[in-house]
């Protein structure tokens, strides 16, 4: 894998190179949060850490159409958009890995397989705040699942080519991209000491599939289903949450339908219901269960690593506080501090 040097001046006409290749995508400010948009180079912000829903939203939209029926018959449907997806972190690549791994081995899928061809992946470094753990889930650095990543060593980055299409994006700028010295390296290594003293949360995610898997029949599900909303929103913001629903959209005038592809979650209730309204999942708590079971250890069993990159949306959204850092600590049998525990308590 080749690393290149460029610039922090040379950065904006870089990207805007780029726009031969599609739209240019990136992090920007929304309030306080963050979110992916389309944007000038010069509004996306290197400092971004989290955005509130992750890239997969790139490659399988929240909402597409699949198929379309008109004059009596079905046809197939799909809007694809070429775009240059710049900002990503090392644990949203993985996750992207996760992702990739689910829709293109056993069963592809090809509406997934066009929009990934579709998109030009350019990943950043970043600094870790108090949500993010992705130390413990070993995806707080990555060596695939990018065309080119950049590391933001302040007047610099360093920017490795992690494919043919990372290759082909910097010909035509060439000009702009030195080689790497000794003293760049230096600056990368002292950069990762500091990014890597930089972690705050630990969440230490070693036996959690024994641990998961003992605590299956445990009466804490049932606390924290009292406490659960099933509002769904940990499975939207989650980066390697694949769940969808098919839908008819049908206008009786125009004797047309649109089959809709959408996202859906395990901790609906209707998610586990089938013909004749038998519901295999009718608790709240037997969802939960079933997500983190998917997320600690089913993924785990199946893959060799848990379908958890350490990004914090679970952290920051929920309402009621269930999310990676409560459960795990709750399975542990340590205190969590959570709205759910003190709930208990204030019920007892």
């Amino acid at each position: 894998m080749r690393v290149l040097k460029l610039k922090k001046g040379d950065f904006v006409l870089f990207l805007k190179s780029l726009k031969r290749f599609g739209e240019l995508w990136g992090p920007v400010k929304k309030g306080d949060s963050y979110v992916y948009a389309r944007a000038e180079p010069e509004n996306f912000d290197l400092k971004a850490i989290r955005t509130i829903i992750p890239a997969k939203k790139f490659f399988l939209p929240k909402k597409s159409t699949i198929l379309k029926f008109k004059n009596g018959e079905w046809r197939e449907h799909q809007e694809v958009v070429n775009r240059v997806i710049f900002g990503l972190h090392p644990c949203e690549i993985h996750a992207l890995n996760i992702y990739h791994k689910f829709y293109s081995r056993l069963y592809p899928d090809t509406y997934y397989l066009k929009n990934r061809e579709a998109n030009l992946i350019i990943g950043l470094s970043c600094i870790p705040d108090d949500k993010c753990f992705c130390a413990n889930t070993r995806t707080s650095v990555v060596d695939e699942g990018f065309d080119l990543f950049l590391t933001d060593l302040g007047d610099k980055f360093l920017v490795w080519i992690g494919s043919p299409k990372g290759e082909t994006a910097i010909r035509h700028v060439g000009h702009l991209f030195e080689t790497v010295t000794a003293e760049d390296i230096e600056d990368y290594i002292t950069w990762r000491k500091e990014r890597d003293e930089a972690f705050q949360l630990k969440i230490p995610l070693e036996g959690m599939p024994e641990i998961v898997s003992f605590s299956y029949e445990s009466s804490i599900w049932d606390v924290m289903g009292e406490a659960c909303l099933s509002c769904g929103t940990c499975t939207m913001v989650c980066p390697t949450c694949t769940c969808f629903d098919i839908q008819d959209e049908y206008d009786i005038k125009a004797e047309e339908m649109n089959r809709e592809r959408l996202w859906y979650s395990c901790v609906y209730r209707e998610y586990s219901m089938v013909a004749g309204g038998h519901n295999f999942r009718e608790a709240r708590s037997e969802r939960l269960k079933l997500w983190y079971t998917h997320k600690l250890v089913g993924f785990m069993s199946k893959y060799g690593s848990p379908a958890c990159v350490g990004c914090g949306r679970c952290i920051v959204s929920c309402p009621v506080e269930i999310n990676i850092l409560t459960v795990v600590k709750a399975l542990k049998k340590e205190k969590t501090g959570a709205f759910w525990e003190r709930m208990e308590v204030k019920n007892a």
